[in-house]
């Protein structure tokens, strides 16, 4: 595939990088086979980074940070502004690369790359907006105000379904604060990881920077857990399932570092008596089937008022049986396959709790062959153990319920708190939803659905989500250690509160 020779990725590829530098070439350890999940075939390999891969990385991302964070903020952002230019350059072929190794549809690919232009965009603006607080001191005579300073290395750990975007927003926010980013991407994507240290190291060779970003694709016990162990990275952003969220708390947190946790979504929508169907069918759909039900933000419970049940059921189904599965490259496909072996199991499992607590399969439910699976629509109950958790796969549970009260105590009755919706054309219930006795989520919507990330809005949620936040408003901060000084410009010695102190 041309593609993949335009990203530089050969037949084998190396897995550890210092940004600016060519790839170290380890080839001691086991190679990682990037598998098409539509098809089973190996695209490429690549040589797993090392224990000794890991210490270059990391000696190089501490000399660097000397350099870079003397650097002015806006100048960061202008290396940022190139990256985030070079990503429109290989904004089609790095989105084909996204939909051959993750399997979702290409539209879907070439749409994770704009996220990432789009966050570079964003960080440039932001490199000339890292606003400190001026306050009033109680003493006379003094100055008081805070600023930021970068923090240091900053860990990203990303997951297969956004195997570029993730990495973006953290990177480029991570950068224009001072920051050094060391990515580990998940084992299931390589190849994306590669692509994109690629495209960063074009960019930094041309302005001679060494060490900004920085790759070690590797296994868990050699990259993973040194990094969390590791007082040397300051922060670990973390993006994954909320088990290993709190393994990388708990980790990070023992030693005092900083983490940033992006972990499960069980997100809701509620369809009141008064929604628009025309506008809560599409978005039930592509919520609920978009990236095979494989992101964070995927729809997995509707909560529909009682008198529209039997209504959104005949519609949503019909949309279903629209729906074209297969290949992600196809340009009519709307539906990929899961990623791997392990996501059909977890897929064919929850389909069997479910009639086992008495559920009925309104639509779909069956593996079609290899990774594919027909998106299933579930008439459920949401106490049931299976409904209270995440699974990584496009099942949508049907809960029915009859007043507004009901339906916010059933929304939040989950263990996750990330991204939620409501369609109404009611104003009281729009506004009783966003307040709070409503959702209790991270990222809650009107008339809009639950899927995506919105680029200058705050991403994260509550709860077992995490309560990290990325990609917009303040969440530089997290990037950055706040100081707060004061100066006194007197020729006096006044204490706070008052207190005297006589020695004379």
């Amino acid at each position: 595939m041309n593609f993949l020779k335009e990203l530089g990725i050969e037949n084998q590829n190396y897995g550890a990088c210092v940004g600016g530098e060519d790839w170290i070439k380890s080839t001691d350890s086991k190679k990682i086979d990037s598998i098409n999940p539509a098809t089973g075939e190996v695209i490429a390999s690549v040589f797993q980074a090392t224990v000794d891969d890991y210490e270059k990385v990391m000696l190089a991302s501490e000399a660097a940070f000397s350099d870079w964070k003397k650097v002015p903020a806006p100048i960061r952002g202008q290396l940022i502004m190139e990256i985030g230019n070079a990503l429109r350059e290989k904004k089609d072929v790095l989105g084909s690369l996204v939909s051959l190794e993750m399997g979702k549809i290409k539209q879907e690919g070439d749409g994770e790359v704009q996220e990432m232009i789009d966050i570079a965009d964003f960080a440039v603006g932001q490199s000339r907006m890292l606003y400190g607080k001026t306050m009033h001191s109680e003493r006379q005579d003094h100055r008081m105000y805070e600023q930021w300073h970068p923090l240091g290395n900053v860990g990203v750990i990303t997951a297969f379904n956004f195997p570029v975007a993730v990495w973006a927003w953290n990177a480029c926010l991570a950068a224009i604060c001072g920051d050094i980013t060391i990515w580990k991407p998940s084992s299931s994507t390589p190849l994306c990881a590669v692509a994109v240290q690629n495209i960063a190291n074009e960019v930094l060779k041309k302005h001679g920077y060494i060490g900004i970003f920085n790759t070690l694709i590797g296994s868990g016990s050699v990259v993973g857990e040194r990094m969390l162990n590791d007082k040397r990275v300051q922060l670990v952003s973390f993006t994954g399932s909320t088990r290993m969220g709190r393994h990388v708390s708990k980790v990070v947190s023992e030693r005092f570092g900083k983490t940033i946790l992006e972990l499960g979504g069980n997100n809701a929508i509620i369809v009141d008596e008064t929604a628009d169907m025309n506008m809560v069918i599409p978005a039930i759909a592509f919520g609920s089937v978009g990236t095979a039900g494989q992101r964070c933000t995927s729809t997995r419970r509707i909560i529909v008022q009682e008198s529209r049940y039997d209504e959104l059921v005949k519609r949503l189904v019909s949309a279903y049986e629209q729906v074209n599965i297969g290949d992600p490259l196809a340009k009519d496909t709307l539906m990929g396959p899961l990623v791997n072996q392990n996501s059909v199991s977890d897929y064919k499992n929850a389909l069997e709790k479910v009639k086992e607590a008495g559920g009925e399969i309104l639509y779909g439910g069956e593996v079609l062959e290899g990774n594919v699976v027909q998106p299933t629509i579930v008439k459920a109950e949401n106490h049931w153990n299976i409904v209270q958790k995440e699974t990584f796969a496009p099942i949508l549970y049907i809960i029915a319920y009859k007043t507004l009260e009901d339906a916010i105590t059933i929304h939040n009755d989950v263990p996750q708190g990330l991204s939620s919706s409501m369609f109404t054309l009611n104003m009281q219930n729009a506004e009783t939803f966003l307040s709070s006795v409503g959702s209790d989520c991270g990222i809650a919507n009107i008339n809009i659905g639950t899927s995506g990330a919105e680029i200058g809005g705050a991403f994260g949620g509550e709860k077992e989500t995490g309560g990290g936040r990325e990609s917009g408003s303040d969440s530089w901060k997290q990037y950055m250690r706040r100081q707060t000084n004061t100066i006194n410009w007197s020729k006096e010695l006044p204490l706070a509160q008052g207190i005297t102190f006589d020695l004379s």
